[in-house]
């Protein structure tokens, strides 16, 4: 029997004990393993979860009853001193000894700490360790201002972490850009803005000389001569292999650190390998988890099977999400290695910037770089790394759905396709094991194949390759809302209704499971709010910014104000108080394409006291803020327009005010234009009404944006009443039955049947539930209330409208410009 010892516990070294056991009984290889610190391996990728839950047993990747039950011999709390090669054993810092036949080293990496003067100050901590957490989290509770000192991965998670605890944060960076390893300069820019405007201070070109403080931190200085003020300092400016045992045993290590190793990962004692980050292969060390899974495997490989299996090298593609804001790159980022063309996407408006470089030839996807929006990470990755042809216009791979759909992309991967990076699962293996097991659902998969378990990444990939792989099958698929919930969006509309359900929690105790996520927290709260039509502010905790202040936030981290203009028609004297309004605050104004006013620049603070303004005057929120009912735009009509056949503006301001409030899976948008020369842009909306010789025309699910579509006809020459309840109907039954996030417009193209099939339900009433549909809306409108009356009536409502939990000071590092007359956010 071959006796293993592993050195470390973490996510590599139990990766690597996983693995074993899989291929080698207790019988054949026996598995002793050391791990330094006082807790079984957990899962480091996920270490900011810490700070909100406390819990080092959700992290954890293993309990121990696992390693017992495996019969792995693990010794947590117990730190190897020693290697004594000649005699194979390792020694322990409390005096223990064992023998191995193989010994692996999977002690990873230390945090990398700058010889900065005054860094052993209290008040300064790295970011490795759950210990490290804890002392953060400690030591945070008795100050109010903390920075970071690096700006890439690591740093921004810790940025993160010292944000949920309600510290001023600044983040320091000695480059030029924010995670310059992944992101070029205009993606860091696109990444470096959207932190801002979430209140983090980013400071670049950075060089720290000194720590101030006597005895603990009281600032940084820098070399350039400038100082920041901070009471506290996390340092995240990368790792150092943990190579000091095989130096003191003799192995080879590099100039720079890290264990060298071969094509099999083993050291210069062929006894001996090394894996994870203190390994060192072809002078690169993989910080990545999704390497170390992979040189796991190779080693495994070398003591259980044929040796055939090596360690080449590995894709550095990742994906991650930053303070609520997605980042990915993958293949070569930057171009640098092979000449390509990048093709270039930024929409600063919305929030994201896409590059891809695609080789001269036009033929190949060299890599790229994604931030905002990493919906397509997983395809584009997968045609970069099998070589798949690209469109005839490249740009399409950014720039939207112009081509083949998601289904048809997901069928033309070869079955070979690497899927997840971190199991090295394929597509096919996928496939293969959801046909041979008859499996059922998402967890099954995961379980079953590992794929989704390790950075998550994969697991949009992961869903489609399931549903199509039912669909080849035959089998019906079922699109469940995410993974805490085995149900579809409008099963649980269903079950919130019945049940009576008012809050996200109840909702997750009875038919969900765990924590919730970034997926379904949002989704169920704009269910709640469609369904009871109950404050969205008072559900707070599961709403992102717009929603839990009211108000979009803006470049800078100032917030818009948009009083609702039904119509677009307006009355002097509200012109004027919004002009006054303007004046007093010192806000921007803006007229919009749905004929409106925007009122721009506003601290948290201040949203109250304008609205409450704004409330005495007349107005009532526009919720430009929410998934809700945006503008009813209209022209002028027959009221003024020689051309025009009905009142078109009586008409917006009646449907506008009827449908304000209302909560979507999307935002809606609607016009309303006097004649067929459609000057309200009727036929570019969610619904848009245009008026005839003999009625009206009622078109539904169009939109602008990136990926414009043209509403379709629904009903031709209908009259007023009828237009409405048509209306009504869509409305709710879109409500009622759309997935999160989609449009009207998408929602109508994933349509089995399509319009057609809309015109039966809607106009005919084939499935009998016009009437359901009808009172449904009665309600909502009965029950409408103006969500901004509602807080500035609300004492308890309004003192959330603060930017510090602590202080009722306002945001300190907003800072303004002049342009035209007006105040703009400095750049």
């Amino acid at each position: 029997m071959k006796k293993v010892v592993v050195i470390g516990n973490g996510m590599v070294g139990y990766k690597f004990c996983e693995k074993l056991r899989e291929k080698a009984s207790p019988s054949e290889v026996q598995l002793v393993v050391f791990g330094e610190e006082p807790v079984p391996a957990y899962d480091r990728v996920h270490l900011s979860d810490y700070f909100s839950n406390r819990s080092a047993s959700a992290l954890a990747m293993a309990g121990l009853d696992w390693y017992t039950s495996q019969n792995i011999d693990l010794r947590i709390g117990e730190l190897v001193t020693s290697i004594d090669r000649e005699n194979k054993i390792v020694s322990t810092y409390h005096g223990q000894k064992e023998k191995y036949d193989v010994l692996i080293i999977a002690t990873g990496s230390s945090a990398m700490v700058p010889p900065i003067n005054g860094v052993e100050k209290k008040g300064v901590f790295v970011y490795r360790t759950i210990e490290d957490l804890e002392g953060i989290i400690g030591y945070g509770q008795t100050v109010k201002k903390a920075a970071v000192l690096g700006g890439g991965l690591l740093g921004l998670e810790a940025a993160k972490a010292l944000m949920d605890m309600e510290l001023e944060t600044h983040v320091i960076e000695f480059a030029s850009r924010l995670m310059p390893r992944q992101l070029d300069d205009q993606g860091s820019n696109m990444l470096r803005e959207m932190l801002q405007a979430l209140g983090i201070n980013i400071h670049m070109n950075k060089n720290t000389s000194s720590i101030r403080g006597n005895g603990k931190v009281k600032g940084l200085e820098f070399t350039d001569g400038s100082i920041l003020n901070t009471e506290m300092l996390v340092i995240s400016c990368g790792i150092v292999p943990r190579d000091e045992l095989a130096k003191k045993a003799g192995i080879e290590t590099g100039p720079r650190g890290g264990v060298v190793v071969n094509d099999q990962l083993q050291t210069s004692d062929p006894f001996i390998y090394a894996i994870g980050e203190a390994a060192l292969h072809n002078n690169m060390i993989y910080g990545l988890v999704a390497p170390g899974y992979n040189m796991a495997e190779v080693v495994v490989n070398q003591l259980t099977g044929d040796g055939s299996a090596s360690f080449t090298g590995n894709d550095m593609s990742t994906k991650l999400k930053l303070i609520g804001i997605d980042v990915a790159s993958f293949g070569d980022p930057f171009g640098d290695n092979v000449p390509c063309k990048p093709i270039i996407f930024e929409n600063k408006n919305q929030g994201f910037y896409k590059r891809i470089n695609v080789s001269e030839d036009g033929k190949r996807l060299m890599g790229g770089v994604l931030v905002g929006d990493v919906s397509d990470y997983n395809m584009l990755r997968q045609i970069m790394q099998n070589g798949l042809a690209l469109p005839p216009q490249p740009e399409d791979l950014i720039l939207g759905s112009r081509g083949e759909s998601s289904g048809d992309a997901i069928a033309n991967l070869p079955d070979e396709a690497q899927v997840c990076s971190c199991e090295n699962v394929t597509k096919g293996a996928i496939a293969n094991i959801i046909k041979e097991h008859q499996l059922e659902n998402i967890e099954q998969v995961r379980s079953c194949t590992k794929a989704g378990t390790g950075c998550g990444a994969c697991s949009p990939m992961v869903a489609d390759i399931f549903n199509e792989t039912l669909k080849s099958m035959g089998k019906t698929v079922r699109k469940v809302l995410c993974e805490h919930f085995d149900h579809t969006r409008q099963e649980l509309f269903d079950l919130i209704k019945i049940n009576k359900i008012k809050h996200y929690d109840e909702l997750l105790d009875r038919h969900g499971s765990g924590d919730g996520c970034e997926t379904c927290k949002p989704a169920v709260a704009s269910m709640l709010a469609s369904i009871w039509n109950d404050l969205i502010v008072e559900q707070d905790t599961i709403q992102d910014t717009n929603d839990r202040f009211l108000a979009n936030i803006q470049k800078g981290g100032s917030y818009s104000i948009v009083p609702r203009v039904p119509g677009g028609e307006i009355t002097p004297e509200k012109l004027i108080v919004l002009g006054e309004v303007a004046k007093k605050y010192d806000l921007y104004a803006k007229i919009t394409g749905g004929q409106r006013i925007d009122l721009f620049g506003a601290r948290i603070d201040q949203l109250p006291v304008i609205w409450e303004e704004l409330i005495a005057a007349g107005f009532e929120s526009g919720h430009a803020y929410g998934k809700a009912l945006r503008t009813v735009k209209s022209c002028v009509g027959s009221t003024w327009c020689r051309f025009g056949l009905h009142d078109s503006v009586s008409f917006a301001i009646d449907v506008e005010n009827r449908y304000k409030g209302l909560r979507a899976p999307h935002k809606i948008k609607g016009a309303v234009s006097g004649c067929r020369r459609e000057c309200a842009e009727a036929q570019s909306k969610d619904f848009g009404i245009i008026a005839t010789e003999k009625g009206w025309n009622l078109y539904v699910c169009g939109n602008g944006g990136a990926n414009p579509q043209h509403a379709k006809l629904l009903a031709t020459d209908i009259d007023t009443e009828s237009c409405v309840r048509y209306l009504d109907r869509f409305l709710m039954f879109y409500i009622k039955t759309a997935e999160p996030l989609n449009r009207t417009s998408t929602w109508l193209n994933k349509m089995e049947g399509g319009i057609e099939y809309l015109k039966d339900v809607v106009v005919n009433d084939i499935l009998g539930i016009g009437e359901q549909l009808e009172d449904e809306m009665k309600y909502m409108i009965n029950t409408y209330k103006c969500e901004w009356k509602e807080v500035v009536n609300n004492e308890g409502l309004r003192s959330k409208f603060r930017h510090f939990i602590n202080s009722e000071e306002p945001d300190p590092t907003q800072k303004f410009d002049l342009m035209r007359g007006q105040k703009v956010p400095v750049a």
